[in-house]
């Protein structure tokens, strides 16, 4: 575990259970399940509810029957106190199942995707730690994509008498209704017994096998106790039903089935009863899987692109029957790798952020179609994505993918050259569906979109040294470089500056040169020149240096204003003199006083291509003392100790006492309407700051920056697993992995063999999104260790004592090679 959430720091714990593109669920602060997204769609705050005509209906729940000789038996739920909300009117409180019985204390601890919720009760022989966890397994993405919440509840018996327990967990068939659309209808509750698992399996007979709320889920265990169930609770009004379950359950520990009761969306519950040992420790486990095949493309759109999981399943009930048996193989995977990484000696708000953030990809951000397309969008409202199509100038800053995930990494460049580039070069920075028909249909560019692709292509083939994946896209690759000198394009007159029109994150267009596309720019023709070095094209290697280096040394002569980079304004003065797909909205465009420009402003993150260029080894793309500088005046410029003050005109991530670097500030001339989001706070652009002063070796200010972060979602008052920004579990804030990288020094070229760390000594995690271990720098020592995967080397060095030669070899998994230099 890395990090424990005392109980006033519980409220707003949700940590998501769930696989690669299969959805989730969350495991609340104080044990709770709750926010069931396993339909294709978010769903914050869903917590399906049993039908009937009861008053108060039940969202799932696991709850414990505790009976010692002597005294009385009685049942509570296995979560700690609701959140303090106070409430008037006819309903009373709102909570789910707010009047049933809890322990009296709860304490969180995690280091993702490990979840524990310890549960404390002075007035019970029982002490109840509820775990939850989904496999994660870096470059194993097969089995880091698996539909099912595991969960796991330890109970020890802290008296000299017996115990006798009894486990139950309940949860209404809700399949038709995601929480937004559709209704249960005929829903269908059965009991299954198979290769050693028994559970209740919920499917429905009248859901529209077509719609995105049609499918099946399972609730089984695997434990050797006495086993009873229900698939319906009984009729009752005025809480009668629950009343006659809780008499039921607390009875003798054990269920009778029931009949009648929720005609189209029944509540069933499985039990384990067993007894505990004077002190001792038992662990009983349950398992929630899904299968829900359908899923539409985007919003609005009357087409199903499918969700590739659910066809490796007949049903949720043959998941579990394939998953479970490898459940202890799984976790001691995933275990493995959580504890090289926690046991690095990396800071511990690094690992904090980076692995907290990791959990946004096993959300309802990403997405994998039946032809097994990777896509995501930018982050997730309460009930439906947001921002369509896999945005490029978005997923641009994560880092997750590439060196955890190689293969999906590669997939998502697959889908933007292959699919969404144009014979032209012209990359539509959001991706429709389908993508055989549809996939440029968007048909507009970003700068920073397309120039930051170029670059994580090159990261994805230095990656994975795969010639193969190079050549065949490097055509695409080389158009859309070649883009940017179309008439009237973004670099029109060939000199490497950009000056046209530039669309970019901000959701506008920056019309002259800037140091937000500068950067990208320059790092895509570094990319660029690598590429075409390798592939034998040396005149177009030849142009991209030429090109870099005359817009490496504008950038330091004409932007850098010896604190900072700014922008040079150039009015387009027409339509006419911008490139068709380089301007979103046309109405907006004042054609010799462009609105929405950065000018002079400090930009938070104007330095995201070069930061991008050192996780890639490409170097400096300007004079190094300049970085250094740039990074000094944001935080001199844009660091808020307190936002209290801070006049902020659109959205509030940040405010109040809370510390931040703001998106942007004028320390002298501002234009009169700035890019809109000049004023507000967000935390991927936080990173992308924080993440280039680790670097430069800026080491304390870098820490600062994330811990004012960390320090706003700290459990009461935002969900430490759900860095937002336009939407829950924002893909840029998976920036948050670039920290690793920086205080490691790790660098890997599947190309040459190479693999470089930092010379300080410590044991640092690596990872190159195929394999992964550990290395334990020394004075002149490496000890380098493969735990996952295999890892071919010729070339070893620590930045600034040396490199070693090798003689070529393959590292398999376990295997470890000192290295002296």
């Amino acid at each position: 575990m890395l990090k424990t959430y005392d109980q006033e720091h519980l409220s707003h714990i949700a940590m998501p259970i769930g696989g690669i593109g299969t959805g989730t669920i969350s495991l609340s602060g104080y044990g709770a399940l709750q926010d069931w997204e396993i339909m294709s769609r978010p769903a914050k705050g869903y917590n399906p509810q049993m039908g009937g005509v009861e008053v108060i209906n039940r969202a799932p729940f696991f709850a414990i029957y505790i009976h010692q000789e002597g005294t009385e038996a009685q049942a509570l739920l296995m979560e700690g106190p609701l959140p303090e909300s106070y409430s008037e009117g006819y309903y009373g409180a709102t909570g789910p199942n707010h009047g049933l019985p809890r322990f009296e204390n709860a304490t969180f601890t995690t280091a993702y995707p490990f979840g524990q919720v310890h549960l404390k009760d002075q007035a019970l022989p029982v002490e109840v730690t509820v775990g939850a966890f989904n496999p994660l397994i870096p470059a194993n993405v097969e089995d880091s994509s698996l539909p099912i919440a595991i969960l796991s509840y330890k109970l020890k018996n802290t008296s000299n008498k017996p115990v006798t327990i009894s486990l139950a967990g309940s949860i209404p068939n809700f399949i038709g209704n995601d929480g937004l659309i559709g209704k249960a209808a005929k829903n269908k509750i059965s009991y299954k017994e198979e290769n050693g698992l028994k559970g209740i399996h919920y499917t429905s007979e009248a859901v529209d096998r077509e719609s995105m709320q049609w499918g099946t889920f399972s609730l089984l265990t695997n434990s050797d106790g006495e086993t009873s169930y229900r698939t319906h609770w009984a009729p009752g009004e005025w809480g009668n039903s629950t009343l006659e379950y809780w008499d039921d359950y607390t009875d003798d520990g054990l269920l009778e089935d029931r009949e009648g009761f929720g005609e189209d969306s029944p509540m069933g519950t499985l039990a384990v009863k067993t007894v505990l040992a004077p002190y001792e420790e038992k662990d009983i486990r349950f398992f929630i899987t899904w299968n829900f095949p359908n899923r539409p493309a985007w919003e609005k759109q009357e087409v199903n692109v499918g969700n590739y999981y659910a066809g490796q399943f007949e049903d949720s009930w043959e998941a579990a029957i394939q998953i479970v048996p490898r459940i202890p193989e799984l976790e001691n995977q995933s275990k493995k790798f959580v504890e090289a990484f926690i046991e690095s000696d990396l800071p511990p708000i690094i690992k904090e952020a980076a692995l907290f953030n990791l959990s946004h990809l096993r959300t309802q951000l990403m997405f994998r179609t039946r032809e097994g397309h990777y896509l995501g969008w930018e982050g997730t409202k309460d009930n439906s994505g947001s921002g369509s199509g896999t945005c490029t100038h978005v997923w641009n800053y994560e880092q997750v993918t590439p060196f955890l995930f190689g293969e999906i990494a590669q997939n998502m460049r697959e889908v933007e050259f292959d699919y969404a580039t144009d014979d032209n070069g012209l990359m539509s920075y959001r991706i429709h569906l389908p993508l055989e028909t549809r996939a440029q249909t968007f048909g507009l560019a970003a700068a920073d979109g397309q120039m930051g692709s170029i670059m994580k292509f090159y990261r994805e083939w230095q990656l994975s040294g795969e010639d193969e994946f190079l050549r065949k896209h490097w055509p695409k690759v080389k158009k859309a470089l070649e883009f940017c000198w179309i008439k009237n394009g973004w670099d029109a007159d060939k000199d490497g500056i950009m000056e046209g029109s530039q669309h970019n994150t901000m959701d506008v267009e920056y019309y002259g040169p800037n140091p937000q596309m500068g950067f990208w720019y320059l790092g895509a023709l570094r990319a660029s020149e690598e590429m075409a070095n390798y592939l034998g094209e040396n005149e177009f290697a030849e142009t991209c240096r030429s090109l870099f280096e005359n817009g490496a040394a504008y950038m330091d002569e004409k932007l850098f204003n010896g604190e900072y980079y700014v922008q040079q304004i150039v009015p387009p003065m027409s339509l006419d003199s911008i490139a068709e797909g380089l301007i979103r909205v046309k109405r907006r465009l004042v054609a010799d006083d462009p609105q929405y420009q950065l000018g002079d402003g400090v930009l938070v993150d104007q330095l995201v291509g070069q930061v991008m260029a050192h996780i890639l080894d490409l170097g400096y793309l300007t004079k190094e003392e300049n970085i250094k500088k740039t990074n000094e005046a944001i935080l001199k410029y844009n660091y808020r100790e307190s936002l209290m003050k801070h006049p902020n005109f659109m959205r509030s991530y940040a405010f109040g006492n809370e510390s931040a670097l703001v998106m942007a500030h004028y320390p002298g001339a501002r234009p009169k309407q700035p890019f809109p989001y000049f004023t507000e706070v967000m935390t991927g652009f936080e990173h992308t700051a924080a993440v280039e002063m680790l670097f430069e070796n800026q080491v304390e200010s870098g820490l600062r920056t994330i811990t004012d972060i960390r320090a706003r979602y700290d459990g009461k008052k935002r969900n430490p697993f759900n860095e937002a920004e336009y939407g829950n579990h924002y893909a840029r804030s998976m920036m948050a992995w670039g920290g690793v990288l920086a205080i490691s020094g790790f660098h890997y070229s599947a190309v040459d063999s190479s693999m470089s760390f930092t010379a300080k000594p410590g044991r640092y995690f690596w990872s190159n999104g195929h394999s992964w271990g550990s290395c334990e720098v020394k004075t002149n020592t490496a000890i380098l260790k493969v735990l996952y995967g295999e890892l071919a080397l010729k070339e070893f060095s620590l930045e600034g004592l040396g490199t070693k030669k090798l003689r070529p070899l393959i590292l398999h998994a376990n295997e470890s090679l000192e290295i002296e230099l």
